[in-house]
Protein backbone atom coordinates (compact mmCIF):
# COMPACT_ATOMS: atom_id res chain seq x y z
CA UNK A 1 0.00 0.00 0.00
CA UNK A 2 1.52 3.36 -0.96
CA UNK A 3 2.22 5.81 1.79
CA UNK A 4 2.14 9.57 1.46
CA UNK A 5 5.31 11.48 1.99
CA UNK A 6 5.73 12.76 5.54
CA UNK A 7 7.74 15.82 4.54
CA UNK A 8 4.65 17.83 3.63
CA UNK A 9 5.02 17.38 -0.12
CA UNK A 10 2.38 15.80 -2.31
CA UNK A 11 4.80 13.09 -3.44
CA UNK A 12 3.69 9.50 -3.12
CA UNK A 13 6.21 6.98 -1.93
CA UNK A 14 5.61 3.55 -3.38
CA UNK A 15 6.70 0.63 -1.23
CA UNK A 16 9.16 -1.79 -2.80
CA UNK A 17 8.42 -5.44 -3.46
CA UNK A 18 8.68 -8.01 -0.68
CA UNK A 19 11.91 -9.64 0.48
CA UNK A 20 14.81 -8.87 2.76
CA UNK A 21 16.48 -6.63 0.18
CA UNK A 22 13.28 -4.63 -0.16
CA UNK A 23 12.37 -4.70 3.53
CA UNK A 24 13.87 -1.25 3.94
CA UNK A 25 13.37 1.64 1.52
CA UNK A 26 16.85 3.14 1.76
CA UNK A 27 15.99 6.18 -0.37
CA UNK A 28 13.06 7.03 1.93
CA UNK A 29 15.23 6.43 5.01
CA UNK A 30 17.89 8.74 3.62
CA UNK A 31 15.31 11.47 3.01
CA UNK A 32 13.91 11.09 6.51
CA UNK A 33 17.39 11.32 8.07
CA UNK A 34 18.49 14.13 5.73
CA UNK A 35 21.32 11.94 4.43
CA UNK A 36 23.00 11.92 7.85
CA UNK A 37 24.44 8.42 8.24
CA UNK A 38 24.93 8.81 12.01
CA UNK A 39 21.29 9.75 12.44
CA UNK A 40 20.26 6.90 10.13
CA UNK A 41 22.25 4.45 12.23
CA UNK A 42 20.66 5.74 15.44
CA UNK A 43 17.13 5.59 14.00
CA UNK A 44 17.66 2.05 12.71
CA UNK A 45 19.04 0.87 16.04
CA UNK A 46 16.06 2.38 17.87
CA UNK A 47 13.61 0.79 15.44
CA UNK A 48 15.34 -2.58 15.81
CA UNK A 49 15.03 -2.47 19.60
CA UNK A 50 11.48 -1.14 19.42
CA UNK A 51 10.30 -3.93 17.12
CA UNK A 52 11.74 -6.58 19.41
CA UNK A 53 10.06 -5.05 22.44
CA UNK A 54 6.67 -4.46 20.78
CA UNK A 55 6.43 -7.92 19.19
CA UNK A 56 7.15 -9.49 22.57
CA UNK A 57 4.46 -7.33 24.23
CA UNK A 58 1.92 -8.21 21.53
CA UNK A 59 2.24 -12.00 21.79
CA UNK A 60 -0.22 -12.54 24.64
CA UNK A 61 -1.56 -9.03 25.01
CA UNK A 62 -5.25 -8.19 25.29
CA UNK A 63 -6.78 -6.64 22.18
CA UNK A 64 -6.45 -2.96 23.23
CA UNK A 65 -2.74 -3.39 23.99
CA UNK A 66 -2.17 -5.28 20.74
CA UNK A 67 -3.91 -2.49 18.80
CA UNK A 68 -1.77 0.15 20.51
CA UNK A 69 1.48 -1.70 19.84
CA UNK A 70 0.55 -2.37 16.21
CA UNK A 71 -0.32 1.29 15.71
CA UNK A 72 3.01 2.41 17.19
CA UNK A 73 4.90 -0.08 15.06
CA UNK A 74 3.05 1.00 11.92
CA UNK A 75 4.01 4.64 12.42
CA UNK A 76 7.63 3.88 13.20
CA UNK A 77 7.91 1.58 10.20
CA UNK A 78 6.49 4.20 7.87
CA UNK A 79 9.00 6.72 9.14
CA UNK A 80 11.97 4.59 8.12
CA UNK A 81 10.51 3.04 4.97
CA UNK A 82 9.87 -0.44 6.36
CA UNK A 83 6.72 -0.74 4.23
CA UNK A 84 6.22 -4.47 4.83
CA UNK A 85 6.20 -3.95 8.59
CA UNK A 86 3.83 -0.99 8.28
CA UNK A 87 1.42 -2.96 6.10
CA UNK A 88 1.54 -6.03 8.35
CA UNK A 89 1.02 -3.89 11.47
CA UNK A 90 -2.01 -2.31 9.82
CA UNK A 91 -3.41 -5.78 9.16
CA UNK A 92 -2.89 -6.66 12.84
CA UNK A 93 -4.85 -3.54 13.79
CA UNK A 94 -7.72 -4.54 11.50
CA UNK A 95 -7.71 -8.17 12.61
CA UNK A 96 -7.56 -7.28 16.30
CA UNK A 97 -10.56 -5.02 15.87
CA UNK A 98 -12.55 -7.89 14.31
CA UNK A 99 -13.35 -10.13 17.26
CA UNK A 100 -15.51 -12.45 15.12
CA UNK A 101 -12.54 -14.14 13.41
CA UNK A 102 -9.68 -15.06 15.78
CA UNK A 103 -7.81 -16.95 13.05
CA UNK A 104 -7.31 -13.74 11.07
CA UNK A 105 -5.66 -12.15 14.11
CA UNK A 106 -3.24 -15.09 14.37
CA UNK A 107 -2.45 -14.97 10.65
CA UNK A 108 -1.93 -11.20 10.76
CA UNK A 109 0.38 -11.52 13.75
CA UNK A 110 2.40 -14.25 12.01
CA UNK A 111 2.78 -12.01 8.96
CA UNK A 112 3.91 -9.13 11.18
CA UNK A 113 6.52 -11.33 12.84
CA UNK A 114 7.86 -12.32 9.38
CA UNK A 115 7.91 -8.71 8.17
CA UNK A 116 9.72 -7.57 11.31
CA UNK A 117 12.28 -10.38 10.90
CA UNK A 118 12.92 -9.28 7.29
CA UNK A 119 13.29 -5.65 8.36
CA UNK A 120 15.65 -6.55 11.19
CA UNK A 121 17.81 -8.57 8.79
CA UNK A 122 17.87 -5.63 6.37
CA UNK A 123 18.79 -3.30 9.22
CA UNK A 124 21.60 -5.60 10.34
CA UNK A 125 22.97 -5.63 6.78
CA UNK A 126 22.68 -1.85 6.56
CA UNK A 127 24.46 -1.34 9.88
CA UNK A 128 27.38 -3.63 9.00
Amino acid sequence: MPASSTDGSDAIVTPPSAGVEAALDVAHLSRMTLGDRRLEREVLQLFDRQTEMLIERMRDAPVPARLSCAHTLKGSARNIGAWGVASAAEQVEKAAADTTDPTSALAAMAQLVRAVADARRAIALRLD
